[in-house]
């Protein structure tokens, strides 16, 4: 089963300090048929001007990962972590038991361009933890690079939830073939470019939801950047 989720049918809200498109329902943007796929609950592609960002504030029983696509961003937390994310980075939150966080954007004149994801977990109540990782772009051009995974396989970030995540640059007319677990559940987002995934076209901000797949053969239409999530059927 196949299912695009189009960029233009997103939530999107307008904060002025803050344009976010809501993949899922999320805030005041409530689809009861858009509430996720599978674990995923969570894609918002945010937008944050300069010297904004999001104050002081909790989250509980979620993994949550932020990608950076232009930009960076300034994390602050209860756990007494801190630090810069810029592109090629990510950070993995585990909010588990309650963690209070910040997100701001430091530049006096640049936007921060991200995607922040929310898994749900397997189990609730865990300890909260924090993680950020840099990638090297060799292991983002024309392959998957693997971010997240149940068992923190191969330096991954380890999920309390059967469930991974990948993410890719293709430079223009690239192609990659990438094997599928059948009776799972997947879902593509392209963060960037136009992609087309067996004979689908795809354009930024698009989503793709499967299930029950084994195979996706991708060509980048024009430089992409997209993310995987391998998720419970």
């Amino acid at each position: 089963m196949r299912q695009l989720r189009p960029a233009a049918a997103r939530g999107h809200a307008d904060h002025g300090w803050l344009e976010a498109r809501h993949s899922f329902s999320f805030a005041d943007y409530y689809d009861p048929a858009e509430m996720g796929w599978s674990a995923l609950r969570v894609i918002n592609e945010d937008r944050v001007a300069p010297g904004a960002g999001f104050p002081l504030h909790g989250h509980r029983d979620m993994e949550i990962i932020t990608w950076i696509l232009s930009g960076s961003l300034a994390h602050r937390d209860s756990l007494g972590n801190g630090g810069l994310i810029r592109p090629g980075e990510f950070q993995f939150m585990r909010a588990g038991s309650g963690i209070r966080h910040s997100e701001m954007n430091p530049s006096p004149d640049t936007p921060v361009h991200l995607l922040q994801i929310w898994i749900a977990p397997s189990r609730s109540g865990l300890a909260p933890a924090y993680q950020q990782r840099q990638l090297d772009p060799a292991e983002l051009a024309n392959r998957l690079a693997l971010l997240a995974s149940p068992d923190g396989r191969d330096g991954s970030v380890a999920l309390a939830q059967d469930a991974s995540v990948y993410a890719a640059r293709l430079a223009a007319d690239a192609e990659l073939d990438i094997a599928l677990q059948p009776g799972r559940a997947a879902y593509l987002h392209l963060a960037y470019g136009k992609l087309t995934v067996d004979g689908q076209p795809l354009q930024a901000g698009d989503g793709l939801k499967l299930h029950d797949e084994t195979r996706l053969a991708l060509r980048a239409d024009a430089a992409s950047e997209f993310l995987l999530f391998d998720l419970p059927g």
